[in-house]
């Protein structure tokens, strides 16, 4: 009787090694992973939460494609781990077969053009080292030079570019001037979000940070890319002429550009003088920044419609895009969601993915992924639970425009 007891568990054994791994979830085909804002623990916990790093942070999601989709940086405390990480998993995840595919959102973009709003004193910090303080002097002196060689064109410029060393230096903290030159084009970080995409479209999923209403929609991924990419290529060329010409120095924000360049008007305009051709062929082009498809409200990095939207009113809208994009469903981030969960909309075609992961920021917060599924399965996975949002299906069936787009040299 032990024998046979033996013999039948031996059988049993030998059984469940033969059996299929069906109980075992299969990865996933896609990870996107919403808003960071500096929060680097945290994005390093959701990512090894769904196996696509080590301990040591390298690559293991094998054939997995992630997908960060912008606002890496800003508010919270370590952006530039952020992005020194997936900058270093970018040439390691094919190497395994997967990709890693990062979006430009509304603060790179902001960065990138000098609008610095949101970047805090700790940030910057990041980017100090032991001869900060002798190029933060060195930078007021500059400063002070320039306002003196353009006293006229100073007085009629704000009470910034009048103010006392304490006060300038209390607005230009140690790293600033360091962190405006690693985001210029020829930078580390400017030179590497440059080389990115806003709107990728791969297998027939749509990510980007904000949104594409129908009408913005209209123009096409690449057009849309393309356009945002000529964007940041104006501001580019505009400061380094303005520089040049010795009108602004290399660390002045967007909004001392613009000063800049509106006091020059308005003071040709008082004495009569008209601006030079080349001059006015290219601050034009720039001055109508306000409308740019990077800057406008109904910009792919700034639009809120999807979360916004009533079903009745959103309905109608998701289909015109998603016709357009020739794509079956969009992910996007850039609005927190107020339960700091993920949230699927208008028949599981959008899904809204900012979660809040700088959670000292926003209360309720917590770090999140969405999980795509060969099979078509789409689940939330926290640190604390997975949620399956879209259950699978037993065949997805050949899509419409389902080949990936390429969203930059890089990815």
């Amino acid at each position: 009787m032990q024998s046979r007891s033996r013999y039948v568990l031996s059988v049993l054994l030998f059984a469940a090694l033969l059996a299929p791994a069906a109980s075992f979830a299969a990865p996933p085909q896609f990870v996107a992973v919403g808003d960071v804002h500096g929060a680097f623990d945290n994005f390093i916990a959701v990512l090894q939460k769904t196996g696509l790093i080590d301990q040591a942070h390298h690559w293991t999601g094998g054939g997995i494609t992630l997908v960060q989709v912008g606002d890496l940086l800003d508010r919270g405390p370590k952006p530039r781990e952020a992005m020194d990480l997936l900058m270093d998993l970018e040439p390691e995840a094919p190497k395994a077969g997967g990709r890693v595919v990062v979006l430009l959102g509304n603060h790179e973009i902001m960065n990138l053009m000098g609008d610095l709003r949101y970047v805090t004193v700790e940030d910057y910090a990041e980017y100090a080292d032991a001869k900060s303080a002798d190029r933060r002097q060195s930078a007021w002196q500059e400063f002070s030079k320039w306002r003196n060689k353009h006293g006229e064109l100073a007085a009629e410029l704000t009470a910034s570019f009048n103010a006392t060393e304490e006060q300038w230096m209390a607005t230009h903290p140690l790293g600033f001037v360091e962190q405006r030159e690693a985001f210029s084009p020829t930078g580390k970080y400017g030179k590497w979000l440059r080389s990115h995409s806003t709107v990728a479209r791969i297998d027939a999923i749509v990510f980007l940070h904000g949104g594409l209403d129908p009408t913005v929609a209209a123009l096409g991924i690449n057009a849309i890319n393309s356009r945002i990419h000529d964007e940041i290529n104006v501001f580019d060329s505009t400061r380094k002429y303005l520089q040049e010409q010795q009108l602004i120095l290399p660390f002045f924000t967007m909004q001392e550009m613009t000063a800049v360049v509106n006091a020059r008007i308005h003071l040709e305009e008082k004495k009569g003088v008209p601006l030079t051709n080349q001059l006015q062929s290219v601050i034009a082009p720039f001055m109508q920044f306000g409308s740019w498809l990077s800057m406008s409200a109904d910009s792919p990095v700034w639009f809120r419609g999807y979360d916004e939207w009533t079903d009745a009113e959103g309905a109608p809208q998701v289909t015109k895009v998603l016709q357009s994009c020739q794509a079956k469903s969009i992910v996007v981030g850039h609005t927190p969601q107020k339960n700091g969960r993920i949230r699927p909309r208008f028949d599981d075609r959008v899904f809204l993915i900012d979660t809040g992961m700088l959670n000292t920021y926003f209360p309720g917060g917590r770090p999140s992924a969405l999980e795509i599924g060969h099979d078509g399965e789409i689940a939330a996975q926290y640190l604390d639970e997975r949620i399956v949002l879209h259950p699978a299906v037993s065949s997805q069936g050949a899509t419409a425009g389902s080949a990936a787009i390429p969203v930059s040299g890089k990815n």
